[in-house]
């Protein structure tokens, strides 16, 4: 098997638990406290990571652009995580979870316009199906 798609297995089957986790984690405070706790236990654990698998010297090579687009994923990334901590805060976490991972389809439309990645209509097909599903759940 691919490493990528070993690693996106994985990554796949973490992301599943962390919601459940974190909704019953949440349910004496708000939704941007557990965040904050979160958040700080991640920023320990990078660290960590990078000191143990010795990434550290690697920064030096970083250049001024990766560095802005890098930071610029960053504050992406704060975004995504308010706003999906604050719905799971006061919404059920399979619907909110759902209608997250249908970000998919933003990254689609993105990797073929700004990366170049290859269309396939096989990747069509399946973020129709996203999207289907998408409007199966918010429909009322």
């Amino acid at each position: 098997m691919d490493r990528a798609i070993l690693f996106a297995l994985v990554s796949m089957l973490f992301a599943g638990v962390t919601s459940v986790i974190a909704k019953y984690g949440m349910k004496n405070v708000s939704g941007d406290a557990a965040l904050t706790v979160r958040t700080s236990l991640i920023f320990l654990l990078v660290w960590l990571n990078a000191l143990a698998f010795r990434h550290v010297h690697k920064l030096s090579l970083l250049t001024k652009q990766d560095v802005f687009f890098l930071c610029l994923s960053g504050v992406t990334t704060f975004f995504s995580w308010l706003f999906y901590y604050r719905a799971m805060k006061e919404g059920d976490v399979s619907v909110v979870a759902t209608i997250d991972k249908a970000s998919i389809v933003i990254t689609l439309l993105l990797s073929f316009w700004i990366l170049k990645e290859p269309f396939t209509w096989r990747l069509t097909a399946g973020a129709m199906l996203i999207v289907a599903g998408l409007v199966v759940l918010v429909w009322k």
